[in-house]
């Protein structure tokens, strides 16, 4: 069987914005079916990084040589691209926080809309809606305005949303933002279900949110690879402690890592 293409094969890829580095020479290749977690501070470029992956930022020069392929290939349709990822950002939930049920926030991933206006939907779409709404542990909320929702429950029909056209990769940006424990443990269940037939990306500065489905780890700071490995040999006391600045001691419990002490 003939191997597929890394998912991500970069090589001396430098992004600039305005005056600002905000990669600075990445190099990493990503296999395809890898689920890998991005981790590091706020400003240490890990949303540059997903951007550059979707086709929303391009390398600068470099006289050294750049590679900028995924999945094989340097020029994409960027609309072919992207309809291979599913993304779920802080941005995404704040164009949703109004009257929309959940069905229709999952319908509406068929058509990249916020909501349903005058599309048509078929009864695939809605079968598929409700297939993923009952996969989700949803579906007695699909009648529901997403704006009466918690916020654990509304991320999850945004997962669900992202998840109509089966996307190849699902990129989570800090899902766990502003949800308490509950929904913490409701999103950390989700997202090891998911990664039971998605590939996840995930991109966060909280170490729990590395489900143990995830074993490999990029620490970013200032714009650049800190470490890339496995978890065991990325998330250690020095490490976090040289990435976030602050002294922290590791400890791991049920495959999932915490830090202490600061």
């Amino acid at each position: 069987m003939k191997k597929s293409p890394p998912f991500i094969d970069f090589h001396n890829v430098t992004i600039i914005l305005g005056n600002n580095v905000v990669l600075n020479a990445i190099s990493v290749m990503i296999p395809d079916g890898e689920h890998v977690a991005i981790l590091g501070p706020n400003g240490s470029g890990k949303s540059s990084f997903i951007k550059t992956i979707v086709r929303e930022h391009y390398p600068a020069y470099n006289h050294s040589g750049t590679i900028f392929r995924t999945w094989g290939k340097e020029l994409w349709d960027v609309f072919e691209l992207r309809s291979l990822f599913g993304y779920i950002s802080q941005d995404l939930q704040s164009s949703f926080n109004r009257n929309i049920s959940g069905r229709d926030v999952i319908l509406s991933g068929f058509f990249s809309s916020i909501g349903l206006f005058f599309h048509s939907i078929t009864p695939k779409m809605e079968e598929k809606a409700k297939e993923i709404s009952e996969f989700l542990e949803i579906s007695h909320l699909m009648n529901r305005p997403l704006n009466t929702m918690s916020t654990g429950q509304a991320r999850r029909f945004l997962i669900g949303r992202a998840l109509v056209h089966d996307p190849r990769v699902l990129i989570l940006d800090e899902p766990s933002n502003s949800l308490d424990l509950t929904a913490l443990h409701l999103l950390r269940s989700t997202m090891q279900k998911v990664a039971k037939k998605t590939v996840i990306i995930l991109v966060t500065h909280s170490l729990p949110d590395i489900i143990p489905d995830i074993k490999r780890v990029l620490l970013f700071k200032d714009g650049k690879i800190f470490r890339d490995g496995v978890k065991e040999e990325v998330l250690t006391n020095e490490s976090i402690s040289s990435v976030f600045e602050v002294p922290v001691k590791i400890r791991r419990e049920d495959g999932f890592y915490y830090a202490t002490g600061y």
